[in-house]
């Protein structure tokens, strides 16, 4: 496990988990037919979309963290990031 332990690796995990997570997300609470009449701009609902699919990446973060996985657990939150300010985004 320590030759993961680099920051790329992180970094592609912290961001393609989140978006997983909003896929599997929309997909299972059937979100699709709601986004497309509001024509995505429900900014309220992109919003908490957007918060809610951190919290995967703040799991990986704890379990990195306990793990001594230093390099892929900033990785992770570097990852995080546009997941954070696409959420502050929508909501101003």
């Amino acid at each position: 496990m320590r030759r993961l332990d680099k920051y790329s690796v992180g970094i592609v995990l912290g961001l393609l988990l989140p978006a997983l997570f909003c896929y599997v997300y929309i997909s299972r609470f059937n979100l699709w037919g709601v986004l497309k009449a509001f024509d995505f701009s429900a900014n309220s609902v992109l919003s908490k979309m957007m918060m809610l699919s951190v919290f995967p990446n703040m799991a990986l973060l704890f379990l990195f963290y306990e793990m001594d996985l230093w390099r892929l657990a900033k990785g992770v939150l570097i990852g995080a990031f546009p997941y954070i300010i696409a959420a502050i985004w929508f909501t101003i």
